[in-house]
């Protein structure tokens, strides 16, 4: 049985760690460098960096912050916005990042993800999908969350994989940041439809909110933010927890 991952989250804005509640509402954190070495020492089984204005501004990923952070961690390194095209892949790639996220660049153009897992390899490829329960169903937003496109993520989901996704990143705009757990029902319609893991994004409050999502669904991951960085528990308290649940985790 493969193990189950737990990973942090930094959400970036203008060198910055910051949060947020249903993606609004940002709050300052701490330093990205200190706080990526502190989850690269302390457990975590990969580690998320989002620049998150760098689509909705319509720029590049700060570089600059991503050398040191990738400099200070030795897990994968997963690394997204203002991936618009295969150079954005390269430049970030060659910052340090192991795995590229995209999600307004796919969205914009769908070929990008082909291209990417033509070149750099499926495993180096991965879909952030930011996604919001609609009168018709699971819609993907973009820019952030701020656009609603009219795309279905279950069919997007599918979509990614066929086109060489190695991976997808289920981000929740309805549960972002309000810790009453993570949406399964959504979580399962899209572990439904692919083979390729999926991280659980979104909702993460306490310790029994993560037994629930791994005894409930399918996805190989749960990435938190806010529980981590005001140390609501320790990802050690976590995985021991999880583990007594008959949770395979790396420990």
């Amino acid at each position: 049985m493969l193990t189950k991952r737990i990973i942090p989250c930094l959400d970036v804005k203008n060198g910055r760690v910051v949060k947020g509640k249903n993606f609004t509402n940002l709050m300052d954190v701490d330093d990205p460098v200190s706080l990526a070495s502190y989850y690269s020492d302390c457990g975590a089984d990969e580690l998320v960096f989002y620049d998150i204005t760098a689509s909705s501004e319509g720029r590049a990923l700060f570089c600059d912050v991503l050398k040191n952070v990738a400099s200070n961690v030795f897990i994968p390194l997963t690394v997204g916005g203002g991936i618009n095209n295969l150079d954005d892949f390269d430049r970030v790639l060659k910052c340090g990042a192991d795995k590229v996220s995209v999600n307004s660049g796919a969205i914009s153009d769908p070929t990008l993800i082909e291209k990417a897992a033509k070149r750099y390899g499926n495993q180096c490829v991965v879909l952030s999908m930011d996604v919001k329960l609609t009168d018709n169903g699971y819609k993907v937003f973009s820019k952030g969350g701020r656009i609603q496109t009219d795309l279905d993520a279950v069919e997007w989901a599918k979509f990614a994989e066929k086109s060489g996704a190695g991976e997808i990143v289920v981000n929740s705009i309805d549960t972002d940041g309000v810790k009453q757990g993570f949406d399964l029902p959504m979580l399962n319609a899209i572990c439904g439809v692919v083979n390729i893991p999926v991280v659980a994004s979104g909702g993460a409050g306490s310790i029994s909110d993560f037994v629930k999502l791994f005894k409930n669904t399918d996805v190989d991951a749960g990435l938190g933010a806010s529980v981590f960085h005001f140390n609501q528990f320790s990802i050690k308290k976590l995985k021991n927890e999880l583990k007594n649940n008959q949770i395979e985790v790396r420990l």
